[in-house]
């Protein structure tokens, strides 16, 4: 039986953004948010395509199929955009900081990313992409209280910087599910073209 391995495919952030967004993090844990699940800002990716569980002898070629994403995308720059969650105020269920800059750039890739993960059995996306980075999740048992005073705080929080930075390559990464969160190991970093 092949060794199953929990994969994505992601963007790797520099750490000042990892930095910005403990920053956003900790205003909000200041507010007594104790019902959110906080993500560990080191493990803070943008993620493009979630793969599942993988047979780890599936790896060489889905390093291939990101070489085949990005052989034709330059490097370009995102910043960090503003705060939301999903699905709407009223109903939070994900805290996220969103992405912006060029997202023509980063959606292209995304795009390549899907179609050539598509040719190795994997399903394309039923959603529009979004692209977002998760600070936190609301855990089941928020009361309908503590949602609304998470939606009203994100409806009134305005990001003091933007961080820009700079996407070179793209990771195929592995996420370890452990009691005290995910560990993630960086299998393959594949760089965009020059």
């Amino acid at each position: 039986m092949p060794e199953l391995i929990r994969c994505f495919v992601a963007i790797e952030l520099p750490d000042p953004v990892k930095a910005e967004l403990a920053g956003i993090q900790a205003k909000f844990k200041a507010a007594r948010m104790d019902f959110l699940r906080w993500v560990e800002p080191s493990g803070i990716h943008l993620t493009l395509k979630f793969l599942g569980e993988v047979p780890q002898e599936r790896v060489p070629e889905m390093v291939k199929a990101i070489q085949e994403s990005v052989k034709d995308i330059r490097p370009f720059t995102l910043q960090l955009d503003q705060v939301g969650v999903f699905p709407s105020p009223r109903q939070p269920r994900v805290f996220w900081v969103g992405v912006g800059g060029d997202i023509t750039a980063l959606r292209t890739l995304q795009e390549n990313v899907d179609v050539a993960f598509n040719i190795l059995d994997f399903p394309r996306e039923g959603r529009e992409f979004k692209a977002h980075l998760t600070l936190a999740r609301v855990r089941d048992d928020a009361t309908p209280h503590q949602r609304q005073m998470l939606g009203e705080m994100v409806t009134r929080t305005r990001l003091e910087s933007v961080s820009r930075f700079s996407v070179g390559g793209v990771n195929l990464m592995r996420s370890q599910l452990m009691p005290k969160g995910a560990v993630y190991t960086c299998l393959a970093t594949v760089p965009l073209a020059n």
